[in-house]
């Protein structure tokens, strides 16, 4: 717009010069070309000629002095007249339409533009909007997957630690069951065992032994009788004694019952394995 307001400006102002220059310009002086012929003033009177005297002798002609014609004055060259020179006034009304009518363009361009930019860019965002809806549904949807596949797996973990917990508490039902089961076979083994004849013999040896391991104090009495708790380990090792019962109260007995209980230890191993008892109620009864 500088460059176009430049070169108009000067337009303008050449115009201008142009037509000051041709106003104020001195006017040509004008020539006017006079073409004569000699003419005798008598013929002009109406005067006749006077008489013609005698003609001489012949003489030989001269030649006749010819006339050079003056050579016509060359015309004035006449100035061209142009077409009246425009009005400042006018040139610069129809330039300051033609500059409201560039702007007027401009603007017009300039708000197309400023409007396909606006169009172009809500047209972005709407599709930038699209774009991000369409990946926040595919987030979504991926994230509502692994969720689920999170909670499937974490039901199956937990079905499985049902199940091994399930089976599990079985089994140790099962073991508990079956140890049960061996001690009570054993229990009856055991008091199969015990009643036996060869139990009763086992006992009547450990008897035998703790009695002669055992030091009558004074006041024990014949035919005194003690019912004795021992506690061994296999090999016979005793780890606890306690005197239940006497026929007779008297700590002296307990106490030496007692001391010939560690003394005998070692017990004497059973006949039989199958036939060891932990813990045994033995009936003390010296001769």
């Amino acid at each position: 717009m500088a460059l176009s307001i430049l070169l108009h400006s000067a337009i303008v102002a050449a115009a201008v010069y142009g037509w000051f220059t041709w106003k104020h310009r001195p006017p040509p002086t004008e020539t006017m070309a006079i073409e004569g012929t000699i003419v005798d003033e008598r013929a002009l009177k109406n005067i006749a000629p006077p008489p013609k005297p005698a003609p001489p002798e012949p003489t030989p002609p001269e030649p006749e002095p010819q006339v050079v014609p003056e050579p016509a004055p060359e015309p004035e060259p006449v100035e061209e007249q142009g077409p009246p020179k425009p009005d400042p006034a006018e040139i610069q009304r129809k330039e300051e339409e033609r500059l409201a009518h560039e702007k007027e363009e401009q603007e017009k361009k300039e708000a197309k533009a400023a409007q396909e930019l606006k169009e172009r860019e809500e047209a972005e965002k709407l599709e930038t909007e699209k774009k991000a809806a369409a990946k926040a549904a595919a987030d979504k949807a991926a994230a509502e997957k692994v969720a689920a596949e999170k909670k499937a797996a974490e039901k199956k973990r937990a079905e499985d630690a049902a199940a091994a917990k399930k089976a599990a508490e079985l089994k140790a039902q099962q073991a508990r069951a079956a140890e049960l089961q061996r001690a009570l076979d054993a229990e009856e083994r055991g008091n199969a065992v015990r009643n036996s004849d060869e139990a009763a013999r086992w006992h009547a040896s450990i008897v035998a032994r703790i009695e002669r391991a055992w030091t009558r104090p004074p006041s024990a009495q014949p035919g005194v009788s003690c019912i004795v708790s021992v506690t061994q380990v296999p090999g016979g090792e005793v780890t606890n004694v306690r005197v239940n019962s006497c026929s007779i109260n008297d700590a002296a007995l307990r106490e030496s019952v007692e001391t010939a209980v560690y003394k005998a230890s070692p017990l004497p191993p059973p006949p039989d394995p199958a036939m060891f008892e932990r813990n045994l109620e033995l009936t003390f009864a010296p001769k």
